[in-house]
């Protein structure tokens, strides 16, 4: 509970993903500060101190014996997580190494976990947790099954049942929702997006690297090489469908007359960030606060990801209706 205190003597040393340790600048100008420092957060297990190990050693400074503290419940390992977490998005932040490292130890120490949750604890982009999984497990990369993603959900690493069980859904109910058919096929709404957009344009909506190939061909260069990998949408131009979508939707009276309207086409033309454009941008940022706001980008990415499944699944239901 938030304000509860605890005896300093009792504290034990973080686990902390820092490489490099405590940081005695960072330690001095807490001590300089007038502020008061928020509580520390604490696995109450095993005492071991989760986050605020800087503020500790203030309080050790001032001659404290008792120091408040937020309370913790959960495994070693679940708390190590909570670490890399808090430290990424708030304090003294962490610094590359420091999150690499955290997501070498996090992919041994629990492969369920999918790249992209880890990517989320640890402030790394879901490929390169992959790149640092295939480095750090070469050998076992299929090793689990499934993978837990950053919603909690257990997913199969090959999803061919869940999306041919997807794809029956959508066939026998058109007008069933995204949210629906992913709750019922066991797979995610993006998963469930993809399959109905596969069967729309006629295609099987199980992608060939699902399938069993029984006579594999070998690597191409383009294959075998990291470096030459597809492209995802969001490291491609901004170009093409998306500005004629949005030059026809600032032209169209029902949107950019409406308040709501306006405030959705300035969002929308905000957030087309080119890869030029997010590359001066990066580079303009103040370098103390780059990992602080790529988190809150990425929960900004989310809220997108959430509006898009609602805003589609409520256009399947107008579509329906009306036809």
């Amino acid at each position: 509970m938030t304000g509860d205190y605890a005896p300093i003597d009792r504290l034990r040393p973080a686990d902390s993903p820092r490489l490099n340790g405590e940081d005695p600048e960072h330690i001095k100008l807490l001590a300089e500060s007038d502020d008061v420092l928020p509580p520390i957060l604490v696995h109450r297990e095993t005492m071991r101190v989760i986050d605020g190990m800087h503020r500790l050693r203030v309080a050790q400074l001032r001659g404290d014996t008792e120091i408040r503290v937020e309370w913790f419940d959960g495994s070693e390992l679940e708390a190590f997580a909570r670490a890399v977490q808090v430290n990424v998005t708030h304090g003294l932040p962490l610094t590359l190494a420091d999150r690499e490292a955290a997501a070498v130890r996090l992919i041994e120490s629990c492969d369920a976990w999918s790249d992209r949750a880890i990517a989320q604890m640890t402030g790394l982009s879901a490929p390169t947790v992959g790149r640092i999984r295939a480095r750090s497990r070469p050998d076992q990369q299929s090793a689990a099954p499934s993978r837990i993603g950053r919603d909690g959900r257990v997913r199969p690493l090959n999803s061919a049942a869940g999306r041919r069980r997807a794809s029956e859904l959508i066939e026998a109910e058109p007008g069933l929702s995204l949210r629906e058919i992913a709750r019922r096929s066991g797979i995610s709404m993006s998963t469930a997006r993809d399959v109905r957009k596969r069967l729309n344009r006629g295609e099987n909506p199980i992608p060939d690297k699902f399938l069993p190939d029984p006579d594999p061909a070998p690597p191409t260069d383009t294959e075998s090489s990291p470096g030459l990998r597809t492209l995802s949408l969001a490291q491609q131009p901004i170009e093409g469908s998306y500005i004629s979508n949005l030059d026809s939707l600032q032209k169209d009276p029902s949107v950019r007359l409406s308040g709501d309207g306006r405030f959705l086409l300035r969002w929308l033309s905000l957030h087309a960030i080119s890869g030029e454009k997010r590359a001066k941008l990066i580079r303009s940022l103040p370098a103390h606060s780059k990992v602080r706001i790529a988190g809150m980008a990425k929960y900004c990415s989310l809220w997108w990801a959430e509006f898009a499944d609602d805003l589609e699944q409520q256009g399947h239901r107008d579509i329906s209706k009306t036809g």
